[in-house]
Order: C-alpha cells, then structure tokens, then sequence
C-alpha cells in the first residue's frame, strides 16, 4: 500500500532564479523625473535623452568634448595650492585640499593647454566643478592668467570654459585678488587684438562671473545655467521681491543682453569653431 503524500505547497516551489541589477545603472533624471540609462546620458555628452537636461560636468570630461582627440597638450601642471592664511573651518585647509586631491584626481580646480578644436588650434582653460566646486583660489587665477598670457604669445583664439561657487573663502583676500589680475591680464589681450571665448556652464557665480567671465569678446552659455554673483534667494531676501521666473538662468540673460548665444553641450563644438572661422585667427 502507497502512502499518501501532502499536496505540494508555495513553500515547496523551487526558489525563482533572482538577477541583480547592478547599482546606479539607471537614474531618475532631475530635469523631467524620468528614468533614465546611466550609460546612454553619459554617451549623450552628459545630457539626458529624455529631455536634454544638461549635467553638471568634471574638467577632465570637458577637455574630452571640446578638444579634438589627442590633441590636447596640458600646460602649468605643476601648480598646487598652499595654506598662507592656515585657513580652517570644519576643518583645516590642508586636510580639504588633500581630500579634494585624493578625490578629483587633481592638484586644483583649473585645467589648461593647447589644443584643436574641430581642426583650429586654440588655449582651452576649464574650471573643474569636482575640485571644490571650481571654486577660484590663487593657482586657478594663475592658471587662467597664464592661459590668456599664452594665447596672446602665440596668437591663439583663447577658449574659458567657466563652471564654479565663485572665489575661494579658504584665501580669503588672495583669492579675490585673482578677479583683479585676471581682469587685467585680458585687458592686454584684448589690447592686441585677441579673441576671448567665454563659456558659462551650470554654475557660474560669485568672483568668477564679476570678472573673467564675462568679459568675453563672444560669451556662450549651454541652457539653464546658473549664472550670477550672488545667488537668487540671497537677492531675494535682500530686496525682499518676488524674482522673475527663470532669474539667472541662461536664457533670461540671453533676453537681457549678458549672453549672446544659448548653445547645447552638443553643438558647443560646432560654435566654438565658427566663431574662430569668423574672426579670422
């Protein structure tokens, strides 16, 4: 005699196969909410496909978009930033330029050379967002100083792309003084004839924009950037009015004649090329 066996239950099923999916392959995109491929944004230049909402960018991954492949030949890369003032907040100056460093992989927030865009030869300077913020302290102001100094030596079309928080609190005075010697450093070249591309990247604020910035011969910016001194809800509260919708974003200065192109980050190399077409260097 065969004895009965209890019917199978839900405990008895074999166990479902489970896939992992590994972790930050997919995002929601902070400009439509969708969700998006990680790996299509970044082969779309860092601009969701979805809605074409441009994200922020590092130095390095600039230099790759605007420069013609391998042809970028780094210059003043042996400047690193010191402590004059033994600065510290929540910390002390060294131990965040350090961690900074250890984290961007760079000695400071600024990258420069010469190079070709689309064929033209050029001096291309970024401030790098991963390195403080692209914050500008004294070696960033020395960096760009010395871009526009080698551009009116070898008669370059000078190529800035901006992205920062403005001048760096950690130097205190030295770094605003950076507004001063930029300033007059593009004086000189704007003397001899020059030409100054000024990009603005989302941000671009603070002693950035009060000097170099925006003092371009031709100054592009790609959509929606922030681009100001102060931030929107500082003036807010200052003046204690209601802003205007979009205040400060690229296209609002685009109406107000701050900026004189909105360029997507896909076309930026196109625009950058015909402009030094134009001007004949």
């Amino acid at each position: 005699m065969t004895q009965a066996t209890a019917p199978k239950t839900w405990n008895d099923q074999p166990a479902a196969r489970k896939t992992s999916v590994p972790e930050g392959l997919w995002l929601r995109c902070s400009g439509c909410e969708q969700m998006i491929y990680r790996k299509q944004m970044e082969a779309n230049l860092h601009c969701c496909p979805e809605c074409n909402h441009h994200y922020r960018i590092g130095g390095a991954e600039r230099v790759k978009q605007l420069a013609d492949a391998g042809s970028f030949e780094a210059m003043f890369t042996g400047l690193s930033p010191t402590d004059p003032l033994k600065f510290k907040d929540l910390k002390g100056y060294k131990e965040r330029l350090l961690a900074e460093q250890i984290k961007s992989g760079a000695t400071d927030a600024a990258i420069a050379g010469s190079c070709f865009i689309k064929g033209r030869s050029a001096m291309l300077c970024v401030l790098d967002l991963s390195f403080m913020m692209g914050s500008m302290g004294s070696v960033v102001g020395e960096i760009v100083t010395r871009s526009i100094e080698t551009a009116l030596e070898r008669n370059l079309p000078l190529v800035i792309v901006s992205g920062s928080g403005g001048a760096r609190m950690q130097e205190s005075g030295l770094s605003l003084m950076q507004m001063a010697k930029t300033s007059a450093a593009l004086a000189k070249l704007d003397d001899a004839g020059g030409l100054f591309i000024s990009v603005l990247t989302d941000p671009t604020t603070g002693g950035v924009t009060a000097s170099f910035a925006m003092l371009g011969d031709v100054i592009l910016a790609e959509p929606k950037a922030l681009i100001g001194f102060a931030g929107p809800r500082v003036i807010q509260q200052t003046i204690r009015q209601e802003l205007p919708e979009g205040f400060q974003r690229s296209e609002y200065l685009l109406k107000g004649g701050m900026v004189d192109r909105v360029v997507p980050r896909n076309e930026l190399r196109s625009e950058i090329a015909r402009i030094i077409d134009y001007s004949g260097r």
